[in-house]
Parts: structure tokens; C-alpha cells; sequence
């Protein structure tokens, strides 16, 4: 079947000495892997290794079989050029963060437009703005929203956050709930816009505790998700 789509690159992965296979979440059929035969020798070709840096927004015309094994595209080409995502020091490094959580957090191969117009409206605001401290933050708030276990706010005023169960309450259950300080800034991000998110102050020590919180609610709630390796130079660059 020939499918023609929007499509942003999550990941890409050398295989031999010219062949790359890389993971793409698609506008029409979710995520999708694709083996690209000689890309990384052809100097003529259509189909260039650059349009598959992390997070770049591609239009694409490729042949499913469905059978899930690797797929073909037949065509590529930029859908939006980006002004600084893959040259400003501080965002690449923010991308290369957000492609690994991505990585981790989408497995179906089923169509999710919602989740794909939440990216590209995410990345095309992260490419035209310049305060972008907390913007890693905000983004996995509320990537929870489309992943399914977004925080009950309904007690929100109460002290403790079970991680386990997703709310809010008044007392500790179990292991997985906690409080303190970067707890009542986490609660500053829920409800927040992202131009609003980014006005929120916070100390070093406090950031890297809401950001270690989270991805350990990503861990108890998406199997087989893992802390991005990157989280280290993310914490240093904001730090």
C-alpha cells in the first residue's frame, strides 16, 4: 500500500556502511520503521541522511505492507525548514532530549493525529522562541495528555503527588508519593499555556527535581520506558 504523509524522524540508526533505518511517527499511520538502502553513499539521490536529523518534519510517500517489518520510502522531502532547532547549541540539545523520550514513550502503529499536531505545534514554537528554560518541562506535562496519564488536578491544594495513581491527596499511601517544594511548582505547570510555563521560577535544584519526578512517573506508567541518557547535559545547560 502507498501512503502519503506528514511524518516527524524520532530516531535513526546506521546499519553497515550505507544503509539507515530509521523510526518515524507518521501523520496516517503511526509509528513506523523504514530501511533506507545506500542513503549514506548516494550523493544523488532524492533522499538525503540530513532530512533524518532528530525531530525533523518530513513529507513522505512510502509502500506499507503492514507485516511489521521494515517498511520502504519511495519519497522525502522537508515539510518546514527549521531557522534554529538543529543549530542553536542550547534547543539541539533539547531536541536530542525530547527524541529520546519519544523514542521511548510511542510503540503503536496506530494513528494518533492528535498526538502528531501536539509535535509539530510544539517544535515549530520551540524553533521561533528563545526562553525556553522550562520548555522540556512543560513539553512532558503535557505529552501525558495524549499518552493517557495526565494528573487528576481535581485535589490539587492537598500536599502529596502519587506518582502511582496520577493525583493528588492529603496523605502518603505508598512509596510513590511525594512532596515538597518542587512539588507545588510542578502544580504551577498544570493548566498553564507555554509562553506561561516558561515564566515560572525556578532554582536549579528545584528544575532537576520536577524533571527527575517526571520521568519516573513516565517509568511507572509507560512499560519499558527508560531515563533519557542525555538528561545530564539537559540539567547542565539549564543550570
Amino acid at each position: 500500500m502507498i501512503v502519503a504523509s506528514e511524518a516527524i524522524v524520532i530516531h535513526s540508526l546506521r546499519y553497515g556502511e550505507s544503509d539507515l533505518i530509521v523510526s518515524l511517527f507518521t501523520k496516517t499511520s503511526g509509528l513506523r520503521s523504514y530501511l533506507l538502502k545506500g542513503i549514506l553513499k548516494s550523493k544523488k539521490g532524492k533522499i538525503r541522511a540530513s532530512f533524518f536529523q532528530p525531530l525533523t518534519l518530513l513529507e513522505i510517500e512510502a509502500s506499507h505492507k503492514n507485516k511489521g517489518t521494515l517498511e520502504r520510502i519511495k519519497e522525502a522531502k522537508p515539510l518546514i525548514q527549521y531557522q534554529t532547532l538543529h543549530t542553536d547549541l542550547i534547543k539541539s540539545s533539547v531536541v536530542f532530549f525530547l527524541s529520546e523520550v519519544l523514542k521511548n514513550a510511542i510503540r503503536e502503529q496506530e494513528t494518533n493525529e492528535d498526538l502528531f499536531q501536539y509535535l509539530k505545534t510544539i517544535l515549530l514554537w520551540l524553533d521561533g522562541h528563545d526562553t525556553i528554560s522550562n520548555f522540556h518541562i512543560s513539553f512532558l506535562i503535557k505529552l501525558t495528555q495524549y499518552l493517557g496519564f495526565y494528573p487528576d488536578t481535581s485535589e490539587i491544594s492537598t500536599q502529596f503527588f502519587n506518582m502511582r495513581d496520577g493525583c493528588f491527596q492529603s496523605d502518603s499511601s505508598n512509596v510513590y508519593c511525594v512532596e515538597g517544594v518542587h512539588i507545588e511548582k510542578f502544580k504551577e505547570f498544570l493548566g498553564t499555556t507555554f509562553e506561561e510555563s516558561m515564566s515560572i521560577k525556578l532554582s536549579r535544584g528545584i528544575r532537576n527535581n520536577v524533571l527527575s519526578m517526571l520521568l519516573v512517573y513516565f517509568e511507572l506508567h509507560l512499560h519499558g520506558f527508560r531515563k533519557p541518557k542525555s538528561i545530564s547535559v539537559l540539567n547542565e545547560i539549564f543550570n
